[in-house]
């Protein structure tokens, strides 16, 4: 019996180490190849180590495209995402796992029937509307004449202000705490709203945490939203301006490579300091 289970033990732990090292040594690969000179690179050598160390591609990151504004584009759509899914999704996700109003379960259903359909095929549609948007982007009062909300923040920030999961969620969430709080809260007169933001909103912490770091992944990972709907130069998100290093019938690794760890940083700095309340968030939620 004590055999099996050392054997055992042994079986996961090599199944683990196999897991971590597929996961983690494409990242090294990824670090050490932007310290690497061009040469180097394309020899085709498998060493982990550069042996010509050089921070000639992290320069040439900076000295070829407006990288900070980049950067500077990403987070505020990364961080009005994460302000607006947190908010609405939190509201929605109140009234389903707290209200009772008829169509609820209809209603609900229509919204995880919606997590079925691919981003791919609303992509066309959303444009159009957008596009297509009344007195924005030179557009008159028909949607005509101009480009409406294209190639501005709004065409990234609706059409995931309130995204299916993020209410799904939450109503997986707030259907856990006791109905009393919300009762007792409106014996004392507290409007609808009132008790959601000051009394399940505040316990909401942990959930919140998960949903915003989630949020905030997506939306600074985003590339083909944003590549369709930003044109301008000024414009561009982070991982749409890293594809400048990829020509038609070749790929600037170099650069790419250090545009990619640069892009990293913010994503696995706050996940790093919020990673406790991630992991409590995701139980109290219920997501297994």
């Amino acid at each position: 019996m004590l055999k099996k289970k050392t054997v055992d033990l042994c079986l996961w732990y090599v199944v683990v180490i196999i897991i971590s090292l597929t996961t983690v040594l494409p990242f090294v690969w990824t670090i050490s190849t932007s310290f690497k000179s061009d040469s180097e690179i394309l020899s085709g050598t498998m060493n982990f180590l550069p042996k010509q160390f050089t921070l000639d591609h992290y320069k040439e990151v900076f000295s070829t495209m407006p990288f900070l504004t980049y950067l500077k584009n990403s987070l505020i759509l990364a961080l009005g995402g994460v302000v607006t899914n947190l908010f609405f999704g939190s509201l929605a996700g109140y009234a389903f796992g707290q209200l009772k109003f008829k169509g609820k379960k209809a209603l609900f259903l229509v919204f995880l029937a919606s997590m079925m359909i691919p981003s791919i095929v609303t992509m066309i549609p959303t444009f159009i509307v957008l596009r297509g948007f009344p007195l924005m982007g030179g557009n008159d009062l028909t949607g005509s004449g101009g480009l409406g909300l294209i190639n501005s923040y709004w065409a990234i920030l609706l059409p995931g202000a309130a995204g299916a999961f993020s209410i799904f969620f939450m109503k997986q969430f707030f259907e856990q705490l006791p109905h009393e709080l919300g009762e007792s809260a409106r014996i004392d007169g507290a409007s609808e709203f009132k008790i959601f933001m000051k009394v399940y909103f505040p316990l909401a912490k942990p959930a919140l945490t998960t949903l915003g770091i989630m949020t905030f992944q997506s939306g600074w990972n985003a590339f083909m939203w944003p590549l369709i709907v930003l044109n301008s130069d000024e414009m561009k998100t982070v991982q749409v301006g890293l594809a400048a290093f990829q020509y038609n019938y070749s790929t600037n690794y170099g650069p790419l490579m250090a545009g990619t760890i640069l892009a990293t940083l913010p994503v696995l700095v706050l996940f790093i300091m919020v990673q406790r309340n991630y992991v409590q968030g995701l139980a109290e939620a219920g997501i297994k």
